[in-house]
């Protein structure tokens, strides 16, 4: 199929069955007929290396496909000394979690953009470089780092924002999150054509490689004027519409890694995002 469906975290009905650790969600995810599972960091990373190494275990026995969402008290475009060594020790302790797990991508946040988005950027390309280097050091720098686009203007995530920061290395990938910018632009991912423009922005800046290997996240997502509000189901009416995606993704043979980060509902919504992708397939003459 070429492009692997997961969830963000666990399902509510994945601890409703009876589980209690995320050594069971590999397994669990298989029996959905998925492929990816993204770990969540996101309040720490709180996984030690033992557990971590047996999450590794069970996915490679499974066939899931790893990545970990790094912590949100990421800022690199701090200017307080303190909080950017911190920032770069969330980012460091993200690899080498994904090290002991065999995750093969770290997602993470770049920052708040501040009075002077432009500023914030060159400090948050400044602070990346360093935990590259560091990350190289250590034996790091295969693992995938990629900076997530973001749902609100008040922090660093623009699309073009992302993909400077992926020029920092050929390594970096962007992840794209297609409800938050559905959210930033008030609505328009509506058609093919306005996913095939965020497409080509990322083929002009990063070239057709990464792009068709990107990360994504795709959710439903409500908003308002300033931008996401919160993450919904698919149930729940919210956008944006996945089928034009898919069939952009379909048309372009791209094999991106589609993480889900529905509210409650995350595996479950992958299982229909990938059910309509595959439908998309078999509607291809």
């Amino acid at each position: 199929m070429g492009i692997l469906f997961g969830p963000g975290g666990n399902s509510q009905s994945f601890y409703d069955e009876g589980h209690k650790s995320s050594v069971d969600a590999p397994g669990w995810i298989r029996r959905l007929g998925l492929g990816a599972y993204e770990y969540q960091c996101v309040r720490g990373v709180n996984i030690g290396e033992a557990t971590a190494a047996r999450l590794g275990e069970e996915a490679a026995r499974q066939g899931i496909v790893l990545s970990i969402h790094a912590p949100y008290y990421i800022n690199f475009a701090a200017t307080d000394p303190g909080l950017l060594a911190k920032t770069k020790k969330h980012l460091l302790d993200s690899l080498r979690a994904a090290r002991w797990m065999g995750a093969t991508r770290v997602v993470f946040h770049p920052g708040s953009a501040g009075p002077d988005r432009g500023a914030a950027l060159e400090r948050a390309k400044e602070a990346v470089a360093q935990v590259i280097d560091q990350a190289a050091d250590e034996n790091l720098d295969d693992i995938i780092l990629a900076p997530e686009t973001l749902g609100k203007l008040s922090y660093l995530g623009l699309l073009d924002e992302v993909l400077e920061l992926c020029t920092l290395s050929p390594h970096m990938l962007p992840t794209v999150d297609f409800g938050h910018i559905h959210a930033l632009t008030q609505g328009a991912l509506t058609d093919r054509a306005a996913y095939a423009a965020v497409l080509d922005r990322v083929v002009e800046r990063l070239g057709e490689d990464r792009t068709r290997r990107m990360h994504m996240h795709f959710s439903p997502v409500e908003f308002t004027a300033a931008g996401e509000r919160k993450h919904w189901s698919i149930k729940d009416g919210y956008g944006p519409d996945f089928r034009p995606l898919a069939e952009e993704l379909a048309e372009r043979g791209y094999a991106p890694i589609l993480i889900c980060e529905s509210n409650g509902t995350q595996a479950e919504d992958a299982v229909t995002y990938q059910q309509r992708y595959l439908e998309t397939i078999r509607a291809k003459p």
